[in-house]
Formats: C-alpha cells, structure tokens, sequence
C-alpha cells in the first residue's frame, strides 16, 4: 500500500467503480465539481445514491492505495474510523483525484466557514479552487492575516486567517452547535462530508474534524467509540443516537436547546428543531465528547 492524499477539494468515495451513474458525472471528473453536482440532483437520483456512495475525501487528506483499476484507486481513509476497517474508511475513488502527500509543517488548521477560497498569494489573484469546510491543512508561514499551507504534490496556497482555526484551539459544546448551524437549510446527501451535502455522521464527523477530533465516519461506529451517557443527562452539544428495534444505530444528531440539529434524511434539510414522536420512539443512546 502507498500513502498519498486527496488533491481535489472533495473527491466521493463509492463502494465500486462501476457505482457512479450518468448524473455522478461531476463528481467523477478529474476536477470534480461537487457543487454542480449536488445541485443537479432531485430527489430521486439522491436517493438512488444509497448503496453507491459511502463517503467524501477532502483537500489533503491522507488516504492509503490497495489497489487500481483501470483509472480507479481502492483506497482506506485513516481520518475517518470505522469498524469495516482497521486502517479507516474503505472504497473506491478516481485515481486522477490523488496526489502525492503535502510537505512537512507545523499546526494543522481547518476550514471552519462552509466555503474558502484557496489563493496563490495573500488577498492577490483569482482563487486556485474553493475549499469545503472541514478541510484541514498544515499551515507554513503567516504574513499579513493570511496562512500559507502545504497542498498536495509539493505546493503550497494562503487561507484568511478568519476562515481558519486551529486544531489545538480548545472546543466547546457552543462551538459544536455554532459550526453545525451554518448548514441550516442544506439539502441532506448521502455519504455527504462537506459544504454541498451533509448526511447525519457526516455532519457530526465533519464538525468534529474542525474543532481537532477525530471521530469515527458512520452514525454506528461514534455511538460505540463515544462516551456513553444517561440520555436524561444529555446537555447541548451531545449527541444522541437512534436505531430500531434489534438493528444498529442508523442516526446521529447534535443535542440543543430547541431538540437537535442534524442532517434528517434523503429529500430533507438540515434542521435544529424538537423531536418529533417517530424519532423520540427510537432514541436508543446519548453521547459526550
């Protein structure tokens, strides 16, 4: 196996080559626009989603190669847990959407805004792409309120410091509910992990990736990783799970003060509203980070 990165701004991992329909074409290109892509759908072709994505890479994150075939990598996602893989989130991605491993630096940071321009020179020029909330890099120098990064394939771009924060920054159940609220209104994606479609692990794994914690990718795998607590004792900011009688946990939202915030499913918005009857019937568990 190699260990190389992620070098679009949001490449989606597919549970085959042959997964991806005539629709997924955007999101399949060797520059991918995931944007277009997401808007394109109705809610037909979202839900035939299901069973063909699985997840989302975000700009330099590292992924580990099984195998290639014939333009596709068989790829492991160590930033993204889970109990189908040892070494992380397992599926298919383009090859041309991989590259070679950004430099060696210093304090990570992450994009906390749902979307940031990446610029070749501080506050100069047209952007080298947008990247999504959630994309955390290696920051190199600062100068003038901007941080230079390292990106994939030996190069480097400036981020405003005020999309930017620190992984070493300490967090807060406020924050948790801050950075999730900036997605109110966002149409639910499955397998979604950024700024153009959320699903409801993504939403709490994406979050968490912000404020420097890494948490398991599926709803399942953060109920079994997470502190358990009473779900009478659960505070804003927590999590609670959900899951049908005798099956495992197949939803995850952020505990608040109106109910939840969380991705809901396929054909809905993100929203923070109370519990309605049909999820409070399934609430099995609750969580602390």
């Amino acid at each position: 196996m190699k260990l190389v990165a992620a070098k679009v701004p949001i490449s989606t991992v597919w549970t085959e080559p042959d997964a991806p329909r005539e629709v997924d074409a955007p999101a399949t290109a060797a520059q991918p626009d995931v944007a277009a892509w997401a808007k394109s759908m109705d809610v037909e072709s979202r839900l035939g989603l299901h069973g063909r994505t699985l997840s989302q890479l975000l700009f330099a994150e590292p992924v580990l190669v099984r195998s290639e075939r014939e333009g596709w990598s068989e790829i492991v996602a160590p930033w993204q847990p889970s109990s189908g893989d040892p070494l992380g989130y397992p599926g298919w991605v383009p090859s041309s959407h991989l590259g070679e491993l950004p430099g060696s630096a210093t304090d990570p940071v992450a994009v906390m805004v749902p979307t940031a321009p990446l610029l070749a020179e501080p506050a100069v020029g047209a952007p080298l792409m947008t990247l999504s909330f959630g994309t955390v890099l290696a920051s190199v120098e600062q100068a003038d309120g901007y941080t230079r990064v390292a990106t994939p394939d030996g190069g480097s771009g400036w981020l405003a410091n005020d999309v930017l924060r620190s992984a070493a920054e300490p967090s807060t159940p406020e924050d948790r509910l801050r950075l999730g609220g900036q997605f109110l209104g966002l149409e639910y994606l499955w397998g979604g992990t950024s700024a153009y479609g959320l699903d409801c692990s993504g939403l709490t794994h994406a979050v968490s990736r912000v404020l420097g914690l890494r948490i398991p990718r599926d709803a399942h795998d953060q109920a079994d990783t997470l502190e358990n607590i009473p779900i009478e004792e659960a505070r804003p900011g927590d999590l609670y799970f959900f899951a049908r009688p005798g099956k495992e946990v197949h939803h995850v939202g952020f505990v608040s003060p109106t109910g939840m915030l969380h991705a809901s499913e396929t054909g809905k918005r993100l929203e923070d509203a109370p519990l309605p009857d049909e999820r409070r019937t399934t609430l099995v568990a609750a969580a602390r980070f």
